[in-house]
């Protein structure tokens, strides 16, 4: 990685935290005193020295980024190398207008300094890999996944690394009006163990094993059409409303970590709320994508996948 592709975006100076129109300067304190009667006043300083790395700033990447600073964690390394696009607009927080184009780190980072003048942000605009993964967690207590759910080598490297490092690492999907999440614990039970992943499955393989591990009571199968579902092109069924929900329990369960409160219940449980329905689902998935259950789901939906696919597009599947 060039030194030029992570940037470490200062907090502004305290001429810059004047608040407008008043003259006084901003305070952390006053800014996040609500949370206070939910936090102690040592817990929100310990939210203040944290910090949280958030790797990707899309559908939910963004939100989650969003949502963790306005409980006041202060700290953030945040990383996109993509650029906002009108149609991110249906559920990307930063995708206005006036950021198109923007590269979705730069965005996401004004968003949080207008939330926090005096947050510690580390921005990296190139890909993340094997070269700056090291980089981009150092210093982080926790990792939280925002990755395009298509991208699954990315994570499998992200949460060993994270793994390796002693900390947490957890994501939350949208899947139709619902979000599912599953938190890694580093002395629990690993990413690729509980997806049931390796390096000799191809690419419509690893998709189907991680989608298929996020969400295996599938609560959404009775209003979802699969057919809109577009491997080629990264795209399928997704709405804002699930982006939201999937930041909330992020919020919540980092919160925990960060703090040491609550049971935090890692992989092999997993989670799903649908808002739709009205229903929650946490249960542990004995033996995980190894489960019978889950390699029949897992068998069907790759052949489904692959049936749709043109008969040259198999030529590239392979990893």
């Amino acid at each position: 990685m060039n030194d030029s592709a992570e940037l470490t975006a200062a907090a502004p100076s305290a001429d810059n935290r004047l608040l407008p129109g008043s003259g006084s300067v901003w305070s952390y304190q006053e800014a996040f005193s609500r949370n206070l009667g939910l936090i102690t006043p040592a817990e929100q300083e310990k939210l203040r020295t944290s910090r949280v790395a958030v790797v990707g700033l899309g559908g939910v990447g963004g939100i989650d980024l969003v949502a963790l600073a306005r409980l006041g964690i202060g700290k953030f390394t945040i990383a996109d190398p993509d650029v906002f696009e009108t149609r991110n607009t249906n559920r990307q927080y930063g995708a206005t207008l006036s950021a198109e184009g923007r590269f979705k780190a730069d965005v996401m980072c004004q968003i949080v300094h207008d939330i926090n003048p005096e947050a510690d942000i580390r921005v990296f605009r190139e890909p993340i890999g094997q070269g700056n993964a090291d980089a981009f967690l150092e210093g982080a207590n926790v990792m939280v996944d925002g990755i395009d759910a298509f991208e699954i080598g990315l994570r499998r490297l992200l949460f060993r690394k994270a793994r390796e490092r002693g900390i947490h690492a957890l994501g939350a999907g949208p899947v139709g009006f619902s979000t599912v999440w599953v938190i890694f614990d580093p002395h629990g039970v690993t990413f690729d163990r509980y997806f049931d992943l390796s390096d000799q499955m191809d690419k419509v393989e690893s998709f189907v094993a991680y989608v298929a591990g996020m969400a295996p009571s599938s609560l959404q199968r009775s209003y979802m059409d699969l057919s809109y579902l577009d491997f080629e092109n990264h795209t399928g069924p997704s709405a804002g409303l699930a982006c939201h929900l999937a930041s909330g329990v992020i919020a919540a369960e980092v919160l925990k970590i960060l703090l040491a409160r609550g049971r935090i219940h890692a992989a092999p449980y997993y989670h799903q709320f649908d808002a739709y329905l009205g229903r929650l689902v946490r249960r542990r998935l004995f033996g995980g994508n190894r489960n019978l259950l889950q390699r029949i789901k897992r068998r069907w939906l790759v052949n489904y996948i692959n049936r749709r696919l043109k008969p040259t597009a198999g030529d590239n599947l392979a990893t």
